[in-house]
């Protein structure tokens, strides 16, 4: 098992996005501790009803990934998650490539194909479209990546030999997709380098618009049913703990070591984390306090 810090979200619209400490600092923090990766999520254009109903606030993930990137050595470099089709293809791949380069191979592009109708209308992105521009992207994206003259033609775009230089580190940069629709299994089994299923109550799912894993014995049986479409071929699987009271230094620490071990026995190869949004002090405490606990 190996463990993502996720950088805390701030939410609603007075919250502070970098309570939690500047990005350089936290990052940093992770990688110390012993974590294997960091990661950020991304929200571009959120409504403001959305973030007073409890939306989180986020930086632009590639941004970040890039200042994360200029001050670790180690440290996977991850977008948990990026939306896919709010980008144009070939935007999308060459800022991934940018940061793949400098950070000498360790970005992960986790990517989803969003839910929000008002942030898609706001971004002048067609939300009906989305899954088949999702799809045209993964066509995209390795053939783009390995440097060779693209030709494609989509609804929104053409490109006539298009290249991409630089070319990204990672032949390709790993590309993990988050969801559980059955659509989502079969992309991962067919196209992807990781799988990233939500486990959330009932009332998220259908908020995010995906089919519902609510425990871990669901978890091990999609698991299965995609690892069989995938040919038995190896695959990250990412599962975030959203249990937040693991960060109570001392509290019910067996009872967070057999769930998490309960995820690794479903097939859960990653574990990612979001901590408090309190002052770097406070996160930088509590990354000691999971290392020394969690990861030995």
């Amino acid at each position: 098992m190996r463990f993502l810090f996720q950088y805390p979200d701030a939410h609603g619209l007075d919250g502070e996005m970098l309570a939690a400490g500047a990005v350089g600092e936290v990052a940093r923090a992770v990688e110390s501790a012993g974590f294997d990766g960091i990661a950020f999520t991304e929200h571009p254009a959120p409504s403001a009803r959305w973030l007073e109903a409890g939306g989180h606030q986020t930086l632009d993930p590639f941004v970040a990934l890039g200042h994360a990137a200029a001050v670790t050595e180690r440290v996977r470099l991850f977008t948990y998650l990026s939306v896919g089709p709010y980008r144009n293809p070939f935007m999308l791949g060459k800022t991934a490539a940018s940061v793949d380069v400098l950070s000498n191979g360790r970005l992960v592009l986790g990517l989803g194909t969003g839910y929000q109708k008002a942030e898609f209308k706001a971004l002048g992105v067609d939300f009906d479209s989305r899954n088949s521009e999702f799809d045209t992207m993964l066509d995209v994206l390795p053939q783009f990546w390995a440097g060779k003259p693209v030709a494609i033609k989509s609804e929104s775009f053409e490109a006539r030999d298009t290249v991409c230089r630089p070319r990204p580190v990672q032949q390709p940069i790993p590309i993990w997709i988050g969801g559980n629709s059955n659509l989502t299994l079969r992309r991962v089994a067919e196209r992807a380098q990781g799988w990233m299923p939500m486990l959330t109550d009932a009332t998220v799912s259908a908020t995010t618009r995906t089919a519902h894993i609510g425990d871990a014995t669901t978890l091990a049986r999609r698991i299965t049913e995609m690892m069989d479409l995938a040919g038995g071929r190896s695959l990250d699987i990412l599962v975030s703990y959203l249990d937040q009271s693991i960060w109570r230094i001392g509290v019910d620490v067996e009872r967070h070591r057999e769930a998490i071990a309960e995820l690794a026995q479903a097939g859960a190869t990653w574990v990612s984390l979001s901590g408090p949004s309190e002052s770097f002090t406070r996160t930088e405490e509590l990354l000691a306090y999971y290392a020394e606990t969690f990861l030995v």
